[in-house]
């Protein structure tokens, strides 16, 4: 969809490729969902008819290098290089429903995409693993303060989710004997001149206050003038270009 977000975006289950969001920052991205009150995410009727019980969200957090247009690039090669080479970074979120998995399948690796991944053809950007020159990624694991969110979400829910999950990142920096604190140092690494850095404990209100669950919260609780209606989806559109589902293969 390129056009307007709908009031609800409906999920698939099974093998169907995830649905994506893409936005020019981590930050942009929790601006444009803690705004977006009258969208949510909701299961597809046939997702309902072919499962029992609650039906959960599984996210995958992704990082790209932008291509630098600004440069001619003459060949393959230089186009590739121009891309490695490049400093802008964008955020991804993959969004699909939780599929019953093998025993065998390391569902809990932040490395490791969830298994309901596995059940299509994968985005490309997401074939070169979880870290490589152009592109980097996190499953978001169920923890016991972040378990995995319950369908229908809406978006600033979602903005909520993404921020809990940072915390939890956060809170395991000094933890080498987990892949949690991936999504903090990355976040930390990839855009240094946003307001989402500093450490959790003693510190931990300023942290919210200066990118995290304040922010999001100001956000949806803030009071603006008012607008047209149908004007604020317009009003944010140009932070994200959403849903595109044949631009990664």
């Amino acid at each position: 969809m390129r056009g307007p977000l709908p009031n609800i975006i409906s999920l698939p289950y099974g093998k169907s490729p995830p649905l994506h969001i893409r936005a020019p920052s981590w930050r942009q991205l929790l601006k444009l969902m803690a705004k977006l009150s009258a969208t949510q995410v909701e299961p597809a009727l046939d997702a309902v008819a072919v499962t029992k019980g609650e039906l959960q969200l599984r996210t995958v957090v992704q990082f790209f290098k932008v291509r630098d247009h600004m440069r001619p690039a003459r060949t393959v090669l230089i186009s590739a290089q121009l891309h490695q080479n490049a400093s802008d970074w964008r955020t991804i979120i993959y969004l699909t429903i939780d599929h019953p998995a093998p025993s065998e399948y390391r569902s809990a690796d932040v490395n490791v995409l969830p298994y309901s991944y596995s059940l299509s053809t994968l985005p490309a950007l997401l074939r070169d693993g979880p870290e490589s020159r152009i592109s980097k990624y996190y499953t978001i694991p169920a923890t016991a303060r972040t378990p995995l969110p319950k369908l229908p979400i809406s978006m600033p829910s979602m903005a909520m989710y993404l921020t809990s999950a940072l915390e939890d990142s956060r809170r395991a920096l000094s933890d080498s004997s987990s892949g949690l604190r991936r999504l903090a140092k990355m976040i930390d690494q990839l855009y240094p001149s946003q307001p989402s850095r500093g450490t959790v404990g003693d510190d931990e209100p300023e942290v919210r206050r200066r990118g995290g669950r304040g922010l999001i919260e100001r956000l949806m609780g803030r009071t603006t003038r008012p607008k047209a209606q149908g004007s604020l989806n317009a009003d944010v559109y140009d932070l994200v270009t959403p849903f595109v589902p044949d631009e990664w293969g």
